[in-house]
């Protein structure tokens, strides 16, 4: 049986490291495993390949793919994995939602105290040389306290679960928008509201989480009505997809004092382009799509794929299998 892994991608960190197919050899010496940096000339391994681990491929591709029984995105995102062909496919679809999961959501709680605790100001008048206390004190939106406070949550999957906890466990109230409320509340929510009722929970929240799948229901979620709903002292925080929120639309709202700020760490275009008007957009903390990493990604990532290749060798079912329909 073949393994075919291949990745492309800029930030190194995201690319295979060689000990991660090595390890694999050692623990599944059965296997006939193929690794690659390129999709240049890997149309021999598509025809062939039983199991495929990449994070993009292209319709074109997967028509080669003959043999190909299941497909691992190494990302939680798998709307690039989703198009007619495969959708209609047997391939069983699985995604790396456990392996960023967890990291997001110490990365949203870590912008919760930024915005919070005004840090990225601190931050500009240490460089600056200056003693901000009065300043920071006293300009909106002031510093406040996180406990206590309403963390309304768009999602609740791998991410939106994780941040319920940690941020219940920090005395928020957490209350959530989820597609099937009838599913009940996970852990650390208190209420659960449909997406007819989404407004309602933005004028609740003095902290929105985005953290929902990419589909057609929710590109532009965040627009220029939503932000009207939200409180004027309100903080947006997306580590969902970029084109979730209309940037215009925030950079407008954030610059003419509608809502208390924003922390973004996903983009309609990235790298954020030089030019974009978000760089300079007041109270707004940009992260550049660094919330699931950490040096322990591909650790992380081994364990997850492992087992779940350990699994499908045994014949049983697999874990975090994508509904190709919902589109996570």
């Amino acid at each position: 049986m073949k393994l075919l892994i291949v990745v492309h991608h800029r930030l190194d960190l995201w690319n295979v490291p060689d000990w991660f197919g090595e390890r694999l050899a050692r623990e599944f010496p059965s296997l006939e495993i193929v690794i690659r940096n390129s999709y240049e000339g890997i149309e021999e391994h598509l025809r062939e390949a039983e199991v495929i681990f990449t994070l993009s491929l292209r319709p074109a591709q997967f028509a080669l793919a003959g043999k190909l029984r299941w497909l691992h995105a190494p990302s939680a995102a798998v709307h690039q994995l989703l198009f007619p062909e495969s959708i209609k496919s047997d391939v069983v679809i699985t995604n790396s939602r456990e392996v960023h999961g967890p990291v997001v959501a110490e990365h949203v709680m870590a912008l919760i105290f930024a915005l919070a605790k005004k840090i990225p100001q601190a931050a500009l008048m240490q460089e600056k040389g200056l003693w901000g206390q009065q300043a920071i004190a006293e300009k909106s939106p002031r510093l406040r306290e996180v406990a206590g406070a309403t963390l309304g949550l768009i999602g609740v999957g791998s991410i939106g679960s994780r941040v319920a906890q940690m941020a219940s466990a920090l005395g928020m109230r957490v209350i959530a928008v989820r597609e099937h409320p009838e599913k009940g509340r996970p852990g650390g929510v208190e209420a659960v509201f449909s997406p007819l009722d989404l407004d309602a929970v933005l004028g609740q929240s003095d902290y929105v989480v985005l953290a929902a799948p990419l589909l057609a229901k929710t590109e532009r979620l965040m627009n220029a009505e939503r932000f009207t709903k939200m409180k004027h002292d309100g903080y947006l925080i997306n580590v969902g997809r970029g084109p979730q929120v209309d940037e215009v639309a925030l950079e407008h709202a954030l610059r003419e004092g509608r809502i208390g700020g924003a922390a973004l760490d996903v983009f309609d275009q990235e790298p954020l382009p030089a030019d974009s008007p978000l760089w300079a957009a007041p109270n707004l903390l940009i992260t550049p799509h660094t919330a699931g990493l950490t040096d322990k990604l591909w650790y992380r990532h081994y364990d997850l794929f492992s087992d779940n290749l350990r699994r499908y060798l045994e014949g049983q079912s697999l874990r975090y299998v994508v509904d190709k329909l919902k589109g996570y």
